[in-house]
């Protein structure tokens, strides 16, 4: 069969998919919605367009063309805003540093990157002292400063001071639009971190289909132009779930909080009214038990949750207060939003149970994602809300491999499907629920158990804050199912072992789960060991508790 492709007019703009056309419909409709940085900094979609234009100025005299890699370590600011447009839109590579790793792994990232460029925040110059003599690439530093200070020996200048110097008006390229764009690195509990990397043209469909997928919500589970949007998933992270390219397309408020500190937080919700937000349990776990809180209106509030399931028991406790809250669910290499828990049945608003069961579930899939759980064959498993297989996944934006690595990059996409190592199911409906990592499912007594579904039952004790379940060996059953459990304060030494096994023997008794799942030990525990953007860290848990 011959192909015929479309005829192009020579004087024909054929419109590249960039990061920058994000920028036409708000600055044409909402030039003068507001930006705000904590209660820092307060401008407009106007302002933001001039300044990514001074920085297209400022990064260019530092010597930065199409191909470098800029690198960012900063708090969740305007600035940030700023780099994720401003960089790309030069042909440059954002690299987005996790903040929260230690200095070897940022070193290890920066290095791997090849990043030429550093911007800093002041508040991390104690760990660039510790790694800068190592840098291998970086030949220009930049300081980002809230607080005013000297300029540290070495730096080419201060951020705002080298933007106060630069013209209004950058012209910043057309290229091709599969151009790596961004860069930032996984932060799995094992091995070095591995690098993904997205394109224009991917970040582009990302915000196309998901602001679509929110959009099209009926009912609950929204997003729209009246929203008013705070990130509280930290932007080094996969874009911040990406959202900034939606809010930005949309035009809406954006309030970005600095470094995430409870009160801070729960202070910029009054006071900016803030609407929309996303973040892991932990997260909104924390926001809900602080004092402050207890005294703020949330019932404005939407909240997508993700990085780690969300349990019925939070859920509860979010709705209570009147919080829209649902699952969203990906992850590094998948840009990262594949699915979202919405509700296209107004009536199970009404049901308590049956809106709690939706919102729990990981989610239907949102435009342009192709969504598969397979057995080790790659055959299809059925779509009866049991049958289990791994999640694999095929969209417009997964990242094509790990950066210079093309071992993991072979094995991530074996037999052409992104594998994303959950396991899962998916029901008629279409809704996916992810019941376990590969590497955490436990084989006891013949079965599998699920450690997210106990960790779900044993967290709607009434008594319980949090909970985690690993697996231990066990000569007799190969593994047992060990229960780490993070009491209430009130409930502080109120509840036992025999508490928590007897209240998943209801569960098991009524077959929600095996018998095999009955933990026969339960841990107490002040804390759960986390990874630096707060998923349970269930690798560390093992090291620290299993003999």
């Amino acid at each position: 069969m011959s192909m015929q492709p479309i005829q192009v007019t020579p004087s024909a703009y054929t419109y590249p998919l960039l990061i920058k056309q994000l920028l036409h419909t708000p600055l044409a409709t909402a030039p003068q919605q507001e930006i705000v940085y904590g209660d820092k900094v307060r401008h407009t979609y106007r302002a933001l367009a001039l300044r990514i234009n001074r920085q297209g100025h400022a990064l260019s005299r530092l010597g930065v063309q199409g191909g470098d890699t800029v690198a960012v370590m900063d708090w969740d600011s305007h600035r940030y805003l700023e780099c994720f447009f401003g960089v790309p839109m030069l042909g440059a590579v954002l690299q987005t540093v996790n903040v929260r790793l230690s200095p070897d792994q940022i070193l290890y990232t920066l290095n791997h990157a090849q990043a030429s460029v550093l911007l800093v925040n002041r508040e991390f110059l104690p760990v660039l002292a510790q790694i800068r003599g190592e840098l291998a690439t970086v030949k220009r530093f930049v300081l980002l400063d809230d607080e005013g200070g000297d300029l540290p020996e070495g730096f080419a200048g201060e951020y705002e001071a080298l933007l106060a110097d630069c013209p209004d008006h950058y012209d910043f390229p057309d290229f091709d639009e599969n151009t790596r764009a961004t860069t930032f690195y996984t932060t799995g509990t094992t091995g070095l971190p591995k690098g993904v990397y997205f394109s224009h043209r991917q970040l582009v469909l990302h915000t196309l289909a998901v602001c679509s997928a929110l959009a099209l919500a009926p009912q609950q589970g929204g997003f729209h132009r009246d929203d008013i949007y705070m990130p509280l998933t930290p932007m080094f992270h996969v874009h911040a779930w990406g959202m900034p390219y939606i809010a930005t397309l949309a035009g809406v408020k954006q309030v970005y909080p600095g470094r995430y500190q409870p009160e801070a937080i729960l202070k910029l919700i009054e006071k900016e009214q803030v609407t929309f937000s996303h973040c892991v349990p932990t997260i909104l776990h924390m926001l809900l038990l602080t004092p402050y809180g207890k005294q703020v209106d949330l019932s404005r509030w939407k909240v997508i949750i993700g990085g780690s399931a969300l349990t019925t028991g939070l859920a509860k406790a979010a709705l209570e207060r009147g919080i829209d809250v649902f699952t969203g669910y990906g992850m590094s290499e998948t840009c990262p939003i594949l699915t979202l828990a919405q509700m296209e049945d107004p009536a199970l608003l009404a049901d308590a149970d049956a809106n709690v069961a939706v919102r729990v579930k990981t989610g239907r899939p949102v435009p342009l994602v192709a969504l598969r759980t397979v057995d080790a064959q790659m055959g299809d498993c059925p779509r009866d809300g049991k049958s289990a297989g791994e999640v694999v996944v095929r969209a417009p934006w997964l990242t094509q491999g790990y950066l210079y690595n093309p071992e993991a990059s072979e094995h991530l996409w074996d037999g052409g499907w992104l594998h994303t190592q959950d396991i899962g199911h998916i029901d008629p409906q279409g809704y996916l629920q992810v019941t376990d990592r590969i590497k955490d499912v436990i084989k006891t007594g013949g079965e599998w158990v699920s450690s997210l579904e106990l960790e779900d039952l044993i967290g709607r004790h009434p008594g319980v804050s949090e909970v985690a379940v690993i697996g231990v060996p066990d000569e007799k059953w190969g593994e047992r199912p060990l229960a780490l459990v993070v009491l209430k304060p009130e409930f502080a030494d109120q509840v036992s072992a025999a508490d928590i096994q007897a209240h998943v023997k209801v569960f098991a008794d009524q077959g929600h789960i095996s018998k095999y799942g009955v933990p026969e030990n339960v841990r107490f525990l002040e804390s759960l060991a986390r990874t630096s953007v707060g998923k349970l860290n269930k690798r560390a848990m093992r090291e620290q508790l299993v003999k």
